[in-house]
């Protein structure tokens, strides 16, 4: 596919994920963070786009420099937004986006991700490093091992010929995002892709978004709360969307679901990992659209 046709569609996917409401605990249309805006996140998904078209120009696939376009992408961002508005956003669309870029046809993406997250680096694995340390998040690496915010963790990556690939599978049992980035994105190509395709043909592009990120939070334990609480915490939020998304035919829906977004607010639950896979979710719909 066609590296500006690609970026498009990377921006939009940004831009409709942000826009779903009420998206419960997250920043929406309707809903601001004392820390950061719904415009704040409409910026990220715009500024993402050179560097997204860039990364899928004249790919090399022996080293497609995941690292580099993420880093890129995180830099720019933060040149408009000094807030972690969209680091795993980028960390989830660079490789897809790249992916389909060297792909005759949707079929081929998701092994092509495969294919490219095999082909990371350790320079690679340095520049997603010097990303979290720019967007200031933390749960990616910040255990014993290659700890991210340490100031010898680069030199340790290089030592032990640690990539991209290597510091993710490191990552994956208490980060979804690194797990989906080292397993073939289960949750994005099983789950949210398929929900979002059908309900947008059935629904309007709003509850399309809402439902298919209910949908993933349902059945994935939101990693970024189960850090910050714990990971009984993260699966009773997941029961209560179960609950929820039990009732989305119920003619009351839409006031439970603004309780719920209200509920996660008051009790600082975030599900902001989900908010990252909804927006991959969308990105990979549109790219099946395009394709086809």
């Amino acid at each position: 596919m066609n590296a500006n046709e690609i970026a498009k569609i990377a921006q939009i996917a940004s831009a409709l994920e942000v826009s779903g409401y009420p998206k419960p605990g997250n920043v929406h249309r309707t809903r601001d963070y004392d820390d950061m805006e719904f415009e704040d996140f409409v910026i990220s998904g715009i500024v993402i786009g050179d560097t997204i078209r860039e990364a899928c120009t004249d790919v090399d696939i022996e080293n497609p420099k995941l690292g580099k376009y993420i880093l890129q992408a995180v830099a720019e961002t933060d040149r408009w937004i000094k807030n972690n508005t969209n680091l795993g956003i980028v960390m989830m669309t660079t490789p897809i986006a790249v992916a389909a870029a060297i792909s005759d046809s949707f079929d081929d993406v998701r092994e092509n991700v495969k294919v490219l997250m095999s082909n990371t680096s350790v320079d690679d694995a340095c520049d997603l490093y010097d990303a979290i340390n720019i967007a200031d998040a933390g749960g990616m690496g910040d255990q014993d091992e290659y700890d991210v915010a340490s100031d010898n963790a680069k030199n340790e990556l290089r030592q032990n010929g640690q990539t991209m690939y290597d510091v993710l599978k490191i990552s994956a049992p208490w980060d979804m995002l690194a797990r989906e980035m080292t397993s073939d994105m289960p949750a994005v190509f099983e789950i949210g892709y398929p929900t979002y395709h059908k309900f947008k043909e059935e629904k309007s592009q709003n509850d399309a978004c809402v439902l298919t990120f209910l949908t993933i939070l349902s059945q994935v334990p939101d990693t970024l709360i189960s850090r910050k609480y714990s990971s009984d915490e993260a699966m009773k939020i997941s029961m209560m969307t179960r609950d929820l998304l039990n009732l989305k035919d119920a003619d009351d829906f839409g006031e439970r679901l603004k309780e719920f977004d209200d509920y996660l607010f008051n009790n600082k639950y975030n599900p902001g990992t989900t908010a990252d896979l909804t927006a991959a979710s969308i990105f990979v719909s549109y790219l099946k659209s395009n394709f086809d």
